[in-house]
């Protein structure tokens, strides 16, 4: 529910502020007073496009800012807008509200925030799109457009077409993956094939080789080594001899272990208790030189004696890196290549067999969305008949007794490039993402009229009054969302107003309602009654206001809409007629 509006900047509005309520909220004014700044603002809140040309003459932007609570709306609104907010890190107030905020500057740029993060403008359509429903002279429009009438069918009869159309789309997704692949498959077959010989060729090469992961840098080790093996041999073995002792020149000398055992049975055989106590310490020498010198002779006999070990080890780096200069950087990479290449090679069976076994499979998903849309088309067909009967009882009660509004539900044909074409009872059809049937409300206008389409039948006035009569239809399901109506009385007057007014309240039991209206018998039902007040400073600049009205203040303004009777006695007994006689009907809606 929209709970507050703060409007800086816009149009003939310097600076307004509004508190909305539950229940019908109608705003009025004088022409050109800025009635149209606060639907403006609503559709800037809802992320429509931002217009410079609005901003006020002389500042440097315009902003709105909107607070939003959500615990009036159903679950699935409210599991939506929870979404929405978690995904953009916006914030709660403490009672629980959402402040949108959107900024239009001078320049034509435009700024927008949520809960206290700035958002691209999409995101605050995504947030109110739940909250808030905006209908304006061209949402009158659109209710010509077969789209939004199929999504007015789907709505109706949510519970029942609902899961149909859901599994509808499942289906359908699965058929054109497995139809598009076929597809692919079978234009790109000698591409494909062309594609399989070489990954064949080029694993058929690597596993040739069949290297090991980290075998090229264990070889630029293993080479390195070789390369010095005469220095590592020469100092591995002198170092030897100087611990061990020369084994084939013993004239040479002795090692430092022959030495070293000397010095330890000198200490042993002397009897002072100092020299003695030194022994243990020889000993520990000699254990380490023992253990070293056997550590070197193992790696004496580790070295490779074989000449041509280094010219092996050349011939394998070389073919290593044929594999690196074509496939990746190192050989890790070479076999994660191969891994892919493998997977690859997997998936282009271009054979004869495989297209198929995928043509079947092709042909079985048909079937499953053929049989989807069946039941998608009865359930949409059976729905049809309910709503226009229901739309039609509406339309009676709103000063268009004889007029009918038939919905027709019709297969829609397969176009001649069509990106998907389901052939169902003999017909081709285009298997679309709502189904394959297109709706169309059809207005007959009174007592022996054809019925047309709306867009060839229907006056503005007469279009406003179905648009208001389908939401009334539509709104039995639906709770919570905030409907704003702008325009929705035009053309009409007189009981036909009254009507409008009936229903609007009628509508406001189930949602907050907030109407732009010039028709004193529409304002009479509000239980909020706002008016937008224009003012002249004497310089001719104007400013306009939003204020709350009291109950003498609503007599007043609403004398005033009766062709301007304000100042006269007869037009506030009027006024205050129109008043009596909208509560009561307020009281026989609450009631029936």
């Amino acid at each position: 529910m929209l709970t507050e509006i703060r409007i800086d900047g816009l149009g003939v509005i310097s600076t307004a502020t509004a508190q909305f309520h539950e229940g019908l909220t109608v705003l009025t004014g004088e022409t050109g007073a800025g009635k149209t700044m606060v639907v403006t603002s609503l559709h800037l809140l809802s992320g429509a496009r931002a217009d410079a040309g609005r901003v006020r003459l002389g500042a440097a932007r315009a902003v709105v800012e909107g607070r939003f609570t959500v615990d009036d709306v159903n679950d699935d609104a409210r599991a939506e807008v929870a979404q929405v907010l978690e995904s953009a890190a916006a914030e709660q107030d403490d009672d629980g509200s959402v402040i949108a905020i959107r900024t239009v500057g001078s320049d034509g740029r435009s700024r927008a925030h949520l809960g206290g993060r700035g958002v691209p403008a999409s995101v605050l359509a995504d947030f109110t799109a739940p909250l808030l429903t905006v209908h304006g002279q061209n949402d009158q429009l659109r209710l010509q457009r077969p789209d939004q009438q199929l999504s007015a069918l789907d709505q109706f009869a949510a519970d029942t077409i609902g899961p149909l159309l859901r599994k509808y789309q499942v289906h359908r997704r699965s058929w054109l993956d497995a139809r598009t692949e076929l597809i692919e498959r079978t234009a790109r077959s000698r591409e494909l094939a062309l594609e399989a010989d070489r990954l064949k060729h080029s694993l058929a090469e690597i596993d040739g080789i069949a290297p090991e992961p980290g075998e090229d840098v264990r070889i630029v080790d293993e080479v390195r080594r070789l390369s010095d093996l005469d220095s590592l041999r020469e100092a591995a073995a002198t170092a030897h001899d100087a611990l061990a002792g020369p084994a084939d020149s013993p004239e040479a000398g002795s090692g430092a272990l022959e030495l070293l055992g000397a010095a330890r049975a000198r200490m042993d055989s002397a009897e002072d208790p100092a020299l003695s106590a030194l022994a243990p310490r020889l000993g520990e020498a000699i254990a380490v030189v023992v253990d070293l010198t056997a550590e070197l002779s193992g790696y004496l006999e580790d070295l490779p004696s074989d000449p041509g070990a280094l010219d092996s080890l050349l011939t394998r780096q070389a073919e290593l890196k044929t594999l690196t200069r074509k496939y990746a950087p190192d050989i890790d990479g070479v076999i994660a290549w191969a891994d892919d290449a493998r997977s690859r090679l997997d998936s282009l069976d271009v054979s004869e067999e495989a297209l198929t076994k995928l043509a079947a499979e092709v042909d079985i998903a048909a079937e499953r969305v053929r049989e989807s849309a069946r039941k998608l088309s009865t359930a949409r067909g059976k729905a049809a008949g309910k709503l226009g009967s229901a739309v039609s009882a509406e339309l009676s009660g709103l000063a268009m007794g004889k007029a009918r509004l038939e919905v027709e539900v019709r297969p829609l044909p397969a176009g001649p490039q069509d990106s998907a074409p389901l052939s169902v009872d003999g017909k081709e059809l285009h298997a679309g993402s709502s189904g394959v049937d297109e709706v169309e409300f059809r207005l007959s206008a009174h007592s022996g009229a054809q019925s047309l389409p709306l867009s060839k039948s229907a006056s503005g006035g007469e279009l406003s009054r179905v648009m208001l009569a389908l939401e009334v239809v539509l709104a039995s399901s639906d709770h919570g969302a905030t409907m704003v109506f702008d325009e929705v009385d035009a053309g009409v007057g007189g009981r036909a107003a009254v009507e409008i007014g009936r229903r609007l309240a009628r509508l406001a039991r189930t949602h907050q309602v907030i109407v732009v209206t010039h028709l004193p018998q529409v304002a009479a039902f509000a239980d909020t009654h706002l008016v937008v007040d224009k003012s002249d400073d004497g310089k001719g600049k104007v400013n306009s206001g939003v204020r709350a009205l009291t109950k003498d203040e609503r007599v007043i303004e609403l004398a005033r809409m009766l062709a301007g009777l304000d100042d006269t006695e007869t037009g506030r007994a009027h006024a205050e007629e129109l008043l009596d006689t909208a509560h009561t009907e307020k009281s026989a809606v609450a009631t029936a």
